[in-house]
């Protein structure tokens, strides 16, 4: 094994038993470095083929750092993507269990459920819109098996870019009729307005984050198929979430989506 692999497969080790035990743990750029961004891409597949071989079953792919700002507080000029599994999904839940998360944060996105794959090697802005079976308002629950989200991109992306569950609203609109870049949002905790944003705030264009993400799982050769759910990527600044927090988002031409965070598991 070399020193690289080696690197890998501890931090690997190291985030799998942060979450298995539910106790935060500290970054892995000291195993992987702060712009091994392949090493880390090569953490959060050993991290998937663990949850697969759990028997876990992948929905779709989350951007994240979509956000210029937050780009530039991490030194990186692009974004990053995690693996969306089926456990992930509490859309139908009445509560959404904090008791799952170590350090939640909710962000207001966009959801897109694809029609066709994406494997092409030709895509472009319009084969993306025209994958798009429909989109729907989404809050994604970010979370960090790293203390006190203490992260660089290389942190982020082995640890499945910050992913923890996300929730899709009722609504599904096709492309033809909503314009996710023209779309604006606010969310709101327990009816208090604690982000606003827009479809700008998303690489200009939630679509061009779409485009981002097929030709970046192409290249890995783990292409957007049909069915998945992407993530477009926050469209404003996300918020620390707890249980007995109602989180609401407003997203002009999607709807509403919400989350009642609980301490208590599904019955």
């Amino acid at each position: 094994m070399t020193d690289h692999e080696q690197a890998v497969t501890q931090a690997a080790d190291r985030l799998l038993a942060a979450a298995d035990k539910r106790q935060p743990c500290g970054p892995v750029r000291d195993l992987l470095g702060s712009t091994d961004v392949a090493g880390a891409y090569a953490v959060q597949r050993r991290l998937t083929e663990h949850r697969l071989a759990a028997g876990a079953v992948v929905t779709g792919r989350k951007i994240g750092l979509t956000s210029p700002a937050v780009q530039k507080q991490l030194g990186v000029d692009q974004p990053d993507f995690g693996v969306l599994f089926a456990d992930m999904d509490v859309s139908a839940l009445t509560g959404v269990p904090a008791t799952r998360l170590l350090q939640p944060k909710a962000e207001a996105e966009i959801a897109f459920v694809l029609a066709t794959d994406l494997d092409g090697d030709d895509l472009d802005l319009a084969a993306v819109r025209a994958a798009v079976a429909y989109a729907s308002p989404a809050l994604e629950i970010v979370d960090s098996r790293i203390a006190d989200w203490d992260i660089t991109l290389t942190d982020t992306v082995a640890d499945n870019a910050s992913s923890g569950l996300y929730v899709l609203g009722d609504s599904r609109v096709p492309l033809k009729e909503f314009e996710p870049r023209e779309a604006t949002m606010r969310m709101y905790a327990d009816d208090v307005l604690v982000s606003e944003g827009d479809g700008t705030a998303c690489l200009g264009d939630p679509l061009n984050a779409l485009l981002w993400l097929a030709r970046t799982a192409r290249a890995y050769g783990d292409p957007l198929r049909a069915g998945q759910v992407v993530l477009s990527g926050a469209l404003g600044p996300m918020v620390g979430v707890a249980a007995g927090v109602t989180v609401r988002a407003e997203i002009s031409g999607l709807g509403t989506v919400s989350a009642s965070f609980t301490d208590k598991e599904p019955s």
